[in-house]
């Protein structure tokens, strides 16, 4: 028996019992309904398979597959005092973190300390002042029973502190230093889909996003972050959790996921391009690569974390990600669970933001974590204040005016050696490693542009008589056109920043002097994913960072 999510044409959740019975008829045990993508995620017999996928109601069939948490100086470098100092801190927004769950914890208390929970039996919110308003499990343990919303890892604890912190454990008298999230007045809706170990599958992130749609309006789910994800396998139009997030996002949700740890691997020869994973290949949703802050509150000085995943999307070849953020050393919030009781050495010393902090004391309070997983969650953030600001935002044009005043001057190349194995790794600035840009909370925060159409990533397309790239626009997207919204304001002016390769809808993106040669992008293998999302290394980089 292998799980599989079966996904039928009658996208009418009245069939469900039709499908179910045919399921059974092909000797397939129903496991759970998965309503918001029309599909099943059932036990079928593995030669039932291919009779299955010919019946007519039948769309398509995939693995159940598993995936993963991809595993201060934060909101200086993105310019998040100037919305507080406008009276904007998230207040009113509900943000679904769909993670490993949430811990509650001072810093996520309101500072009224009067709880946000309304008390809804559908929500399970942790009252007593929390700003965790809503608590729901979707991750089922070896005999079937529904686990709790904790969180026993400490992934989604981590990000949640990102998101929304108000730096209660470190303010005051005691403190040179305050770990604040970027919508520290913000609520948090914690939707657990990965165990202890970090581990999760399609079908429970797929049901998790249902619910947020599901109870949008009740919590004002304005926004849902996805840390984690896995490679791609098929067509993001075919993905049922690709899917799953097109359907939050055209229901009015906007959707932030990581875009994945591995812009080192170079397992194809492609130097880690083509490598962002499932579902921030979709084109909808906001992708976000991670920049280092390298430790100082100005940005002049931040670079890409090599690490961090590259574009163009695997099979589809989707300009990914969309933008950057701080990603790298991230101190935030101390959840509990495996990642963090595997290494006490990320606790944050005293001596790092409390005055007269004893040396080698640690903190009880603040851990450090890497990787886009923390870029995707300061994104969510400054989403929230940009929905305070102006709640009219569509989850298109959000996205559009976060791209268009994306901070856009960058060193053409930087390198980082990797003191563990000696390799140097060396990324060079163009829009498949940054995409439009470095998140700039204040310009999106001033920008009044306005736009009617979606704002769909635009598609790769290799001419192989040129060796060079284009791209090419959906006709319903907002971008390629003249004006406010041509590829050139959204993307910037040069696709190699510092070069002569000059961007325009009729230029190519990419010649021949590309670090990878054609056949490696766009060959019939490279291109369909790999187990790369779930290596030691990219599991590592949570914990070390680089610097």
């Amino acid at each position: 028996m292998a799980r599989m999510i079966v996904q039928f044409k009658n996208q009418d959740y009245k069939s469900a019992d039709r499908h179910e019975k045919l399921l059974r008829a092909h000797g397939a045990t129903a496991r759970q309904r998965l309503d918001l993508v029309a599909a099943f995620a059932a036990d079928l017999p593995v030669e039932e398979l291919e009779t299955l996928a010919a019946e007519p109601e039948v769309a398509y069939i995939s693995p159940d597959r598993p995936l993963a948490a991809h595993l201060d100086n934060v909101t200086a470098a993105v310019n998040a005092a100037v919305a507080w100092n406008y009276g904007y801190n998230g207040a009113g927004i509900g943000i679904a973190v769909i993670d490993s769950g949430v811990s509650s914890r001072p810093d996520l208390n309101s500072a009224n300390g009067n709880s946000n929970d309304n008390g809804n039996s559908n929500g399970n919110g942790n009252g007593n002042g929390s700003r965790i308003v809503a608590s729901q499990s979707f991750v089922y343990n070896g005999s079937g029973n529904l686990l709790s919303t904790a969180d026993e890892f400490g992934h989604g604890t981590h990000v949640a502190g990102i998101i929304a912190g108000d730096g209660h454990d470190s303010t005051g008298s005691l403190y040179f230093r305050t770990f604040k999230g970027l919508a520290p007045g913000a609520s948090i809706i914690n939707l657990r889909v990965l165990d202890a170990n970090g581990r999760g599958t399609d079908s429970g992130v797929i049901n998790a996003i249902a619910w947020a749609i599901q109870f949008r309006n009740l919590y004002n789910i304005k926004v849902i972050n996805l840390s984690l994800g896995r490679p791609a396998y098929e067509s993001y139009q075919f993905d049922p959790l690709c899917q799953a997030v097109e359907r939050a996002w055209k229901s009015g949700i906007v959707v932030v996921v990581a875009a994945g740890n591995d812009g080192r691997d170079n397992s194809y020869g492609n130097y880690g391009y083509g490598t962002i994973t499932v579902p921030g290949n979709d084109p909808y949703v906001i992708t976000v690569g991670a920049m280092k802050t390298m430790g100082t509150p100005g940005r002049s000085d931040d670079l890409i974390a090599s690490y961090s995943s590259k574009g163009p999307t695997a099979i589809d070849h989707l300009v990914k990600p969309d933008i950057v953020a701080p990603g790298n050393r991230v101190d935030s919030l101390k959840g509990s669970g495996t990642l963090v009781d595997s290494n006490p050495g990320n606790d944050v010393p005293l001596a790092a933001y409390m005055y007269h902090g004893q040396p080698g004391a640690m903190s009880g309070s603040y851990y450090t974590l890497s990787g886009t997983s923390m870029a995707s969650a300061a994104v969510s953030g400054a989403a929230a204040l940009l929905l305070q600001a102006d709640p009219s935002l569509t989850p298109d044009l959000l996205k559009a005016r976060m791209m268009k005043t994306a901070y856009k001057v960058f060193p053409r190349y930087s390198s980082v050696r990797d003191p563990a194995t000696g390799i140097t790794y060396t990324s060079q600035y163009d829009i498949f490693t940054i995409g439009a840009g470095y998140l700039d909370v204040q310009s999106a925060l001033l920008s009044t542009d306005k736009a009617s159409g979606t704002a769909m990533s635009p598609v790769a397309v290799n001419n192989n008589l040129t060796n060079s790239l284009y791209m090419v626009f959906d006709s319903t997207a907002l971008w390629g056109s003249s004006g406010a919204w041509d590829a050139g304001s959204v993307y910037g002016s040069q696709v190699f920043v510092n070069s002569g390769n000059q961007l325009s809808s009729t230029t190519a993106l990419w010649g021949s002097t590309a670090m990878w040669g054609s056949t490696a992008m766009w060959g019939s293998t490279a291109m369909w994913g790999s187990s790369s999302s779930v290596s030691n290394e990219a599991t590592q980089i949570t914990i070390t960072g680089e610097n």
